[in-house]
């Protein structure tokens, strides 16, 4: 192809929906389409030919997927709620599930002081920055790949956010925050161990491993987080629907008052919100 000069689109989408499907994609041309528009033109429909450079770069990036690579990997980007975010192997692909965690939160709290806790892309700190109206949002990461990529995102969508490097609440000490969320890592080590190659090769594993039974962080988040959050503040978490109720026990358990549980758009129980009991 690179000896002809101009290549033809059709033959390059033709010629790649074969590999996905060969893959085992399950709908490789609209798969072949999605990586042209990313890599090559906003289009489709144009232009009908491409240069061998580009041909290579577009064949280049549908082998990587064809390996298994994801999708958000191969073109660089995701879309999150507003947001296009930069996406690597330094943090967890944000989730369309993610962007209803943002949503919930943002119905008890727009104002004051925001904290993300486990930012990664920075996809829900930067999401609270643009559509919240708090004085200050913090994202907090204790990978520091993540966080550098975070900052990345911060930098090209214009929003501020006050990123901090440390574990959980911690670098929040000696501040008050009226809002505190998180998607923490609610996965258990055995199911992390057998996860889908997909995600297993491609994405840290520290974002995923929630320890022996999943609710390590939610544990030490309970514990934690009324020491940085002001009085009637809220903390919004994402979970793992299978232990949803087990996640609420331990919010009443450790005090937490108006423990609710809260469905994803596919009827999950996938979302928790709790107030910090006045004079706690």
């Amino acid at each position: 192809m690179a000896e002809m000069g101009a290549v033809s689109r059709d033959d390059l989408l033709d010629l790649a929906a074969r590999q996905l499907a060969a893959a085992g994609e399950p709908a490789p041309r609209r798969e072949a389409g999605r990586l042209w528009r990313d890599l090559v033109s906003e289009s489709v429909l144009g232009p009908p030919e491409v240069g061998a450079d580009a041909a290579t770069d577009y064949l280049a990036g549908v082998a990587r997927r064809a390996a298994g690579e994801p999708l958000a990997h191969v073109t660089g980007w995701t879309g999150f709620r507003h947001l296009r975010l930069r996406t690597d192997a330094r943090a967890l692909i944000p989730r369309p599930e993610t962007e209803g965690l943002v949503e919930l939160a943002l119905q008890q709290v727009r104002v004051g002081v925001a904290a993300d806790i486990g930012t990664g892309t920075g996809a829900i700190a930067l999401a609270l920055a643009m559509e919240g109206a708090f004085d200050e949002v913090i994202g907090i990461d204790r990978s520091a790949d993540a966080l550098a990529l975070a900052r990345e995102n911060g930098a090209e969508t214009g929003y501020t956010v006050t990123w901090l490097a440390g574990d959980l609440v911690a670098p929040l000490q000696g501040r008050a925050v009226d809002l505190v969320v998180s998607n923490p890592p609610y996965l258990t080590t055995d199911e992390v161990a057998h996860l889908d190659p997909s995600v297993a090769a491609w994405e840290p594993h520290e974002a995923l491993d929630g320890g022996p039974d999943g609710l390590d962080p939610y544990r030490r988040l309970f514990a934690d987080v009324p020491g940085v959050l002001r009085e009637g503040g809220w903390l919004a978490l994402e979970l793992d629907a299978r232990r949803a109720r087990e996640t609420a026990a331990l919010a009443e358990a450790a005090g937490w008052q108006d423990v609710t549980l809260h469905d994803d758009l596919f009827g999950r129980a996938r979302y928790l919100l709790a107030r910090r009991e006045m004079g706690r």
